[in-house]
């Protein structure tokens, strides 16, 4: 490889490890006030978001990892742990959303909820696009997928979005779990993706 090759692979090691530790950053002040705000409106859909911020915590701090060190073994060892969180992220949201339904569940409308997820949206889908170009350019397949993972984080915040504000515009009270079930078909999506042998 030549010294001008290096140069740019670096370049584009330093912008991916920059974009996992904005995430990562994010992720991790979105998990403490997604908490507060599914305490506080009862809601499942903020539930969801919050653990879906952790899994994208997860995901983020397993790319930082991959990105310090080489090899295809550890690139699947890494796939497969952001695969492992999606299941487990799909299995709960599927029991509490469930719930919600056949208990007829009411969330209280949350303004600072709607505010905080149309914010988090915005900022996903930018860190998502710089992702998958980045990723492309290092030919990592680690950081093209966990790009989708943040892709994911901003429709489900767009879905999530919706669900509250029909709840606290229209009173449609089943809104919020429902857009739980749209993270939890996205979350069985990608498990799906990343567990799925190659082709030959």
């Amino acid at each position: 490889m030549s010294s001008d090759s290096a140069t740019a692979a670096e370049r584009l090691l330093r912008r991916g490890r920059a974009l996992e530790i904005a995430t990562l950053a994010w992720n991790v002040v979105g998990v403490v006030v997604l908490a507060v705000l599914a305490v506080s409106a009862s809601s499942v859909a903020l539930l969801g978001f919050g653990l879906d911020s952790l899994i994208e915590i997860g995901a983020s701090t397993v790319v930082l990892w991959e990105l310090s060190g080489t090899g295809e073994a550890r690139q699947r060892r890494a796939l497969r742990l952001i695969g492992i969180a999606f299941v487990l992220l799909a299995a709960y949201l599927f029991v509490q959303s469930s719930l919600a339904l056949l208990t007829a569940h009411h969330a209280s409308p949350s303004t600072a909820g709607i505010v905080w997820t149309g914010v988090t949206a915005l900022v996903m889908f930018a860190l998502a696009f710089g992702k998958a170009r980045t990723g492309r350019a290092l030919g990592n397949p680690v950081l093209i997928t966990e790009g989708r993972v943040t892709l994911i984080d901003g429709v489900l915040a767009m879905t999530v979005l919706l669900g509250i504000a029909a709840d606290a515009a229209l009173g449609w009270w089943w809104a919020d779990p429902v857009a739980s079930f749209v993270i939890v078909y996205y979350a069985v999506r990608e498990a799906v993706h990343i567990f799925r042998p190659a082709p030959a």
